[in-house]
């Protein structure tokens, strides 16, 4: 997509989140309920969000390794606080994925294809780690809370999964993929496309470190649901985890579209449109998109201290040994 297209995207859907914001909310009580934060809610959250970034580093490594490129859990788990913090100026968590790709292909020389591929897969695997929890706690949440609305949204995301899966693990699929080549030559996007299709296709021969890495996944998504909840009980809002389990997966797969800066107005757009379906107030249900946002800045900053230190002590070298 052209920068232009994309700026266009990003202006039109914040400004319609912005509107929904100033139609529903009351910033005055809702920046009322901010000032009444239970600390050790918040800290909770935080403490979840951060934690589970070293199990994330973890599959990273379990990944790159397959396909021969070792690097240490240090630096990996460095890359993505790194990659949080980037994400904080650049369009949503793909921007820190496009950050953590750069300062590993230096690591790697002439392996950027593959790497992308292993990003590109960790990303698919989350999304479908989260769309099974979305569907779980669908299940859960049935004659409990009134959330129909989402359940097309929620069977949307489960399609779109299946399709992916079929599309770079099928072999069926080559004879079909072949027919976008010329189009891909002439937009002068076969090479890239070509690379980091191979790149995941391959791990098709790896079913035992894929299942691992699901598991992994969905153990950590799980795990991260909490701190929504955590966050809502920071503000007052009183509810099960179970909504959570059905909140959480769609508000993760929100924020990766890729036409808002750090979720901007949309994160706290949806936390008051879903919370609102089941009966929370829009002011408390703001408070709470709002705070997470700040969990959020709180995860970026070891990324920014990180790259404080590095430029006052200097780089670390872009190749290891």
């Amino acid at each position: 997509m052209k920068r232009s297209h994309r700026v266009v995207a990003t202006v039109l859907l914040t400004s319609f989140a912005v509107a929904y914001l100033i139609w529903k909310v009351d910033i005055g009580k809702a920046i009322d309920t901010l000032a009444d934060t239970e600390p050790a809610w918040f800290a909770l959250s935080v403490a979840i969000m951060v934690l589970t970034a070293l199990p994330m580093a973890l599959r990273w490594q379990w990944l790159l390794a397959a396909r021969v490129m070792h690097d240490s859990f240090l630096w990996l788990t460095r890359a993505y606080f790194v990659s949080y913090a980037a994400s904080q100026v650049l369009p949503t968590s793909l921007g820190g994925d496009a950050v953590r790709i750069l300062e590993t292909s230096r690591r790697h020389p002439a392996r950027l294809g593959g790497i992308s591929a292993i990003v590109l897969l960790e990303r698919a695997l989350g999304g479908a780690a989260t769309v099974l929890l979305g569907a779980v706690g669908f299940v859960l949440a049935v004659g409990r809370y009134d959330v129909g609305a989402y359940l097309w949204l929620e069977g949307a995301f489960v399609l779109g999964t299946i399709v992916l899966a079929f599309v770079f693990f099928s072999r069926s699929a080559r004879p079909l993929l072949r027919r976008a080549t010329p189009l891909l030559r002439r937009l002068r996007l076969e090479k890239p496309v070509r690379s980091v299709y191979e790149g995941v296709h391959v791990f098709r021969d790896h079913t035992g470190l894929l299942a691992g890495v699901f598991a992994l996944t969905i153990a950590v998504q799980a795990v991260r649901i909490l701190a929504i909840w955590a966050t809502a009980r920071a503000v007052g809002i009183d509810l099960s985890p179970r909504i959570y389990y059905v909140m959480g997966p769609l508000f993760f797969l929100v924020l990766l579209v890729p036409f808002t800066l750090n979720g901007f107005a949309v994160r706290e757009a949806f936390f008051v449109s879903f919370l609102g379906s089941v009966g929370i107030d829009a002011d408390a249900a703001f408070a709470a998109g709002f705070l997470f946002f700040l969990v959020t800045i709180a995860l970026a900053l070891p990324g920014g201290a990180i790259l404080l230190w590095e430029g006052v002590r200097g780089r670390p070298r872009a190749s290891h040994a």
